[in-house]
């Protein structure tokens, strides 16, 4: 479909390929749950944010991109260099992708799988509190994003289209922080602590994006590096609790919440250039000071311990009780070796039974003690003679 939006020249036509590509575009969606199944419980913060990194760096670095070339080149030439990153794409999908088992075994059509989503929201109150944060950090992202280039390119800055692009290099330096940040604090403590970090982090840098960036540049700056790394870490943290709850719909507990974290960029694009046209910078970057502080109150109503939709039973403390899982008290395996687990665990059920039927210590033992005491007639009787071979029988 990509190839139509390359080479057609009907705005409708091209309005409806553009449908057709975004509703098709899932792969993003389907590798986030992905890692949280083949990744380690007790590092899924870090696996996370490396992947997380990528999408946003992505996001980012389109903008760098299409602003420099539209300036030397004709705007097709953006949309043949995305067709062809996307074959490569494919390529090293089909190369290098991992196999992995359903986790649909029941094999739920499409429509019970979306009905399963809306169920999720009512049984897990962890899930819709990461949604509406979610919802709410979403807002000030793309408000800021989309708001940034008319206070640019307006006065007193007067930029040009290449000079705007190349702000979005200052989001690429916060993702680099984001494996570490998530590896020193992410993983080592409950998510809802590096979520109420993330938030305050994303407030401060609006309050010097909002109150400065009239009269010096620094301020959107500052907006810049302190939102993309807040919101990057307040999301990661969100995705290593929230994948807790149901290990074998990690898909459908990412589905809820990408619906409301692009239905809060969807709002954030639209207000932010509704506010703007009617109250300039400093009311638009004063909405998303609102929008924020909704997240934070989001995250203030429940604790990371509390059962419940509101409350801190279970104390303040935001240590891990369990030092190997994701959200400090839910044991889990990872995927990838959970098959392996349970193969291990079958095998001593048989060996456990067969002691307990004929009183042994163990069978292997039996074996190992038959084999030691019967060697030189195991010898005798296959005609071996070295040691060497007599311990490879063994």
């Amino acid at each position: 479909m990509w190839l139509g939006l390359c080479i057609t020249s009907s705005l409708p036509v091209f309005t409806a390929i553009s449908f057709i590509v975004a509703v098709t575009t899932v792969t993003p969606q389907l590798m986030l749950p992905l890692v949280g199944d083949l990744a380690p419980p007790h590092r899924r913060a870090v696996a996370l944010s490396i992947v997380v990194s990528g999408l946003m760096l992505g996001i980012l670095i389109a903008r760098v991109l299409s602003g420099t070339m539209t300036n030397f080149v004709t705007w097709r030439a953006v949309y043949w260099m995305s067709f062809g990153l996307q074959y490569l794409i494919f390529v090293s999908l089909w190369l290098f992708m991992p196999d992995y088992p359903s986790t649909n075994p029941s094999g739920l059509n499409y429509f019970q799988l979306l009905w399963s989503i809306i169920k999720m929201l009512g049984c897990h109150p962890v899930l819709v509190q990461a949604c509406v944060a979610g919802f709410f950090t979403s807002t000030t992202f793309t408000s800021f994003w989309t708001t940034l280039t008319f206070l640019l390119a307006g006065a007193p800055y007067r930029y040009d289209p290449l000079t705007i692009g190349l702000f979005g290099l200052i989001g690429i330096a916060a993702m680099f922080l984001g494996p570490l940040y998530a590896r020193l604090v992410t993983d080592r403590f409950v998510p809802h602590l590096s979520v109420l970090m993330g938030l305050c982090c994303c407030m401060l840098g609006i309050c010097l994006g909002t109150y400065i960036g009239k009269f010096n540049v620094s301020g959107p700056v500052l907006q810049a590096f302190l939102l993309d790394f807040g919101m990057q870490t307040a999301q990661i943290a969100n995705r290593s609790a929230i994948y807790t709850i149901e290990p074998k719909r990690r898909n459908g507990v990412n589905t809820a919440f990408m619906v409301a974290t692009f239905c809060g960029q969807l709002v954030g694009t639209a207000a932010g250039n509704h506010i703007y046209a009617r109250g300039g910078w400093i009311a638009s970057g004063s909405a998303s000071v609102g929008f924020i502080g909704c997240a934070i109150l989001t995250m203030m109503v429940k604790g990371p311990w509390e059962t419940g939709w509101v409350g801190w039973s279970g104390g303040w403390s935001m240590i891990k009780k369990n030092k190997f899982s994701a959200d400090g008290r839910t044991a889990e395996v990872a995927h990838h070796t959970r098959k392996e687990s349970d193969e291990e665990t079958a095998e001593e059920k048989v060996l456990q039974e067969v002691v307990a039927e004929g009183g042994h210590e163990s069978p292997l033992h039996d074996v190992e003690k038959t084999s030691d005491e019967g060697r030189d007639r195991e010898s005798e009787k296959s005609g071996l003679g070295g040691e060497d071979e007599i311990k490879s029988v063994k």
